[in-house]
């Protein structure tokens, strides 16, 4: 294989081996302290993308990063801090969550799509303070709602959404 035959992209497969129950319900819905995380992943144009997966990862609500075991197979009791929502025909994608604690709360968030030649991470930050200084920072900030908050991620065109790289990451 030579160093410039092109790699994959990832997906459109995620619904056929992906999801499974209560993937994306990091704790149940009628949980007294649940939240919702939710939103839509829109392409350059502004179409949904129906075929995305997110991930998210979380602080527990006094701040600490959850080491339980348990996502695969949720006990509808404890919380680890992770979760997986596909988006549906409309590119909406919804958890069930708790508030992440902390000096600065975010939800770390991992989106893999169609057309992507990797994963892409970025971050929703709870309040405005605690957004980093990046141009663009607008689009790392969730939208504070009745029952949680939105983040809509939007993978390229204006308004593409921030998005992180890490040490090692290409």
């Amino acid at each position: 294989m030579s160093e410039f035959t092109p790699g994959q992209t990832v997906g459109p497969f995620f619904h056929l081996g992906l999801p499974y129950p209560g993937d994306s319900e990091l704790v149940p819905p009628g949980h007294a302290q649940a939240v919702q995380l939710r939103g839509n992943i829109t392409d350059g144009s502004g179409e949904p993308v129906p075929d995305a997966l997110v991930e998210l990862w979380q602080a527990d609500p006094e701040g600490r990063v959850v080491r339980e075991a348990g996502s695969l197979r949720r006990d509808g009791w404890t919380f680890t801090g992770w979760g997986r929502a596909g988006t549906d025909a409309t590119g909406r994608y919804t958890f069930s969550t708790l508030v992440p604690g902390g000096p600065r709360p975010f939800f770390a968030l991992t989106v893999f799509a169609r057309g992507l030649t990797d994963r892409l991470f970025t971050r929703a930050y709870l309040r405005t303070e605690d957004l980093p200084p990046v141009d663009r920072r607008e689009t790392l900030l969730a939208v504070a709602e009745p029952r949680g908050w939105r983040f809509d991620i939007r993978l390229q065109g204006d308004d593409e959404t921030v998005f992180l790289t890490f040490p090692g990451q290409q």
